[in-house]
């Protein structure tokens, strides 16, 4: 199974140990295209692109992905972008959250498009569940 991660990196890296810590749990079910979301350094390793190269790589991650993880606590147009590009493309989506920080913050786009799984979770243990629950369907 090929999978797209997204997760916040210009829109901001509070998560980022967060993001570790998925990926790594993703990668029991497969190859994550594009894990370098998860490491402390993304912007070493992005520096090497220039916008539009890396425009071009996340969508064809994108396109070649079974499906997409998205960590959607902190708002980023990116994985916004990224999200809406993933349905058009008929992907299974699933996004999670840190319910006790944005119970209001989610996006209506997204809150209420029913062709995208939304579950907040208290802690990594409640998320790695909701991800293994969507990976094994």
């Amino acid at each position: 199974m090929k999978i797209y991660f997204a997760g916040s990196i210009r829109g901001g890296r509070l998560d980022q140990e967060n993001y570790f810590k998925i990926i790594k749990h993703l990668q029991n079910y497969g190859e994550v295209l594009n894990e370098h979301v998860g490491k402390a350094d993304v912007f070493s390793f992005e520096k090497n692109f220039s916008d539009e190269e890396i425009y071009k790589r996340d969508l064809s991650w994108l396109k070649e992905a079974d499906v997409v993880i998205a960590e959607i606590s902190v708002p980023s147009l990116g994985v916004g972008y990224e999200i809406a590009k993933a349905e058009e493309l008929n992907k299974k989506i699933l996004c999670i959250y840190k319910k006790q920080e944005n119970n209001n913050k989610i996006s209506a786009m997204i809150n209420g498009n029913e062709s995208i799984k939304v579950l907040g979770y208290r802690d990594l243990t409640e998320a790695f569940k909701y991800i293994d629950n969507f990976l094994k369907k």
